[in-house]
């Protein structure tokens, strides 16, 4: 379901539309001197406002697949690190080596040596929608920290000779693999998030710059129908219903 915001980013441009079809109705009359008001000039700025919508829309899109691909990457997280430290336990590896494999996968557990107390790790829900810049820098600060530590888990084990595991999802060159893969779903959330957000100040410029912005403009054109038909006429009748509104959940 459409955001509030997005909702009201939708109407604003429909009512532009709107109030562009009844000043081309007008013809000849409607003549305004200031180039911005032009039907021609109107017609170019709904079309970028269209478009800075549609690019929005197609850049959540790609965010909320990220989000979805990230999450699939750290799922299985957890257990597996929970899995090399067994294995490693078995190895015959050093107890240097296992009391670090075993401090570190606390870590990306989120529990202290007690068991209790939690630390930074993957958010309890990592697909939970994410809207302004705090609450993505501080789950991002959370996914960091966890691919920092599983990397030192791989760390631990590719120097311990003792560990050689039959299993495939354990042996260090899958490891690897599997931390690249979280690498690279990081980034692509990363830069998904960025995508969306530089097409939102995009689209807020053009819809609600104080100046040139769709709603200014809107309310402008108005302006112009009122001086031209007057007050009570039925023309400004017509245009003054249309409501543009400046959107402040942006």
């Amino acid at each position: 379901m459409p955001s509030t915001s997005e909702t009201g980013h939708a109407k604003n441009v429909a009512n532009f539309e709107d109030l562009i079809s009844f000043c081309t109705a007008y013809g000849a009359v409607y003549n305004p001197s200031k180039e911005s008001l032009t039907i021609t000039k109107l017609k170019e700025l709904e079309t970028a406002a269209k478009q800075t919508l549609q690019q929005v829309k197609t850049n959540k899109t790609g965010f909320d697949n990220a989000t979805n691909e990230r999450q699939t990457a750290f799922k299985d997280l957890k257990p597996l690190a929970t899995k090399i430290v067994n294995a490693l336990a078995v190895s015959g590896a050093s107890t240097l080596s296992l009391n670090d494999a075993k401090t570190v996968n606390r870590k990306i557990q989120g529990t202290k040596a007690n068991g209790v107390a939690k630390i930074a790790t993957i958010p309890a829900n990592p697909n939970a929608p994410i809207v302004t810049d705090k609450t993505i820098s501080t789950s991002q600060q959370s996914y960091d920290s966890v691919i920092d530590h599983f990397s030192k888990i791989i760390e631990t084990v590719s120097q311990e000779t003792n560990y050689k595991p039959n299993e495939t999802e354990l042996k260090t060159v899958t490891l690897q693999a599997k931390l690249n893969n979280l690498k690279a779903t990081n980034t692509g959330l990363i830069n998904g998030y960025t995508n969306w957000s530089n097409s939102r100040i995009s689209r807020n410029s053009v819809l609600y710059n104080p100046l040139t912005g769709l709603v200014q403009t809107a309310l402008d054109v108005k302006k112009y129908v009122k001086s031209v038909f007057g007050a009570t006429s039925p023309q400004f009748k017509q245009v003054s219903g249309l409501e543009f509104t400046n959107v402040k959940d942006r």
